[in-house]
C-alpha cells in the first residue's frame, strides 16, 4: 500500500442547471463541497445525482476525481478561481500522482473503508463547455488531456475532506487514464484490451475509436 495523497474536498450537486442540450436539457454538473462524512455506494455519493444517464453515472462512472494541481494550472491559464466542484468532480484530490496519470484498474483506499477502482477518462462534452463559459473549452480541455478519472466503487464506505488516499493495487499493464484518452500508443491500448476484458464500456469504446483511427492511418500509408 502506497500513499497517493489526500482528499481536498468532497462535492455533490448543488443545483440542476440548463445544459444547453435539447437531448438532455438539465445537468447536475454544478457541484459544491460539503462537510463531514458522505456515504459512497455502488452508484456514487449520497446527495449526488446525474441528469444525463445515457452518458453519465452508472457503476463504472460512480465517482469522478480531479487533481488539484491540474485544476490550479487551469486557474492560472484562465485567470479565474476553479474551486472544488468546478469540473463537476466529486473528489478534488492532492498528492504526487494525478488522477489522469493513474493506471486503469488501480485501486484506492480512501479513509479506512472506501475502496475505488480507476475505470477511465472523462471525455468532455458540450454541456461541460456551456457550464464553464470558456471559449473553445471542449477543444482546449481535450488538447490538455488532464481529464481526471472515473472510478467504480469496490467497497462502499464514507469519505470526507482530509481523508488519506492510498494505492492498494496497481495492474501490471501500466496503461494510464491519459493514454486511454489520447490514444497515442495504439499497441499498448490493444494489449490492454487483451489483458483486461472487463474494461468499462466507455473506456472500451474510446480504445476502439483509437484503434480504428490507427488502422485507417496505416491503410492510408499503404496506399501512398
Amino acid at each position: 500500500m502506497t500513499a497517493l495523497g489526500r482528499v481536498v474536498a468532497v462535492c455533490v450537486v448543488h443545483t440542476e442547471r440548463d445544459s444547453g442540450s435539447r437531448r438532455a436539457p438539465r445537468t447536475a454538473i454544478d457541484k459544491r463541497p460539503v462537510d463531514g462524512d458522505v456515504q459512497v455506494g455502488l452508484l456514487g455519493l449520497a446527495g449526488d445525482h446525474v441528469c444525463d444517464t445515457e452518458f453519465h453515472g452508472g457503476e463504472h462512472k460512480a465517482v469522478y476525481a480531479y487533481h488539484d494541481d491540474e485544476a490550479q494550472r487551469w486557474a492560472g491559464e484562465l485567470g479565474r478561481d476553479v474551486a472544488p466542484g468546478w469540473f463537476g468532480e466529486n473528489l478534488r484530490i492532492a498528492g504526487p500522482v494525478t488522477a489522469t496519470d493513474a493506471v486503469v484498474g488501480e485501486r484506492w483506499r480512501i479513509g479506512e473503508q472506501l475502496v475505488l477502482e480507476v475505470t477511465g477518462p472523462r471525455v468532455p462534452c458540450g454541456t461541460f463547455g456551456t457550464w464553464t463559459g470558456e471559449r473553445r473549452w471542449v477543444k482546449r480541455f481535450t488538447e490538455r488531456a488532464d481529464t481526471g478519472a472515473y472510478l467504480r466503487v469496490v467497497t462502499a464506505g464514507p469519505v470526507r475532506a482530509g481523508d488519506a488516499v492510498r494505492r492498494i493495487h496497481v495492474p501490471d499493464h501500466g496503461v494510464t487514464v491519459r493514454e486511454v484518452f489520447t490514444g497515442e500508443q495504439p499497441d499498448r491500448l490493444e494489449a490492454l484490451l487483451a489483458a483486461v476484458p472487463d474494461l468499462s464500456p466507455s473506456a472500451t469504446e474510446r480504445i476502439d475509436h483509437h484503434l480504428s483511427r490507427a488502422e485507417r492511418a496505416r491503410d492510408a500509408e499503404g496506399l501512398a
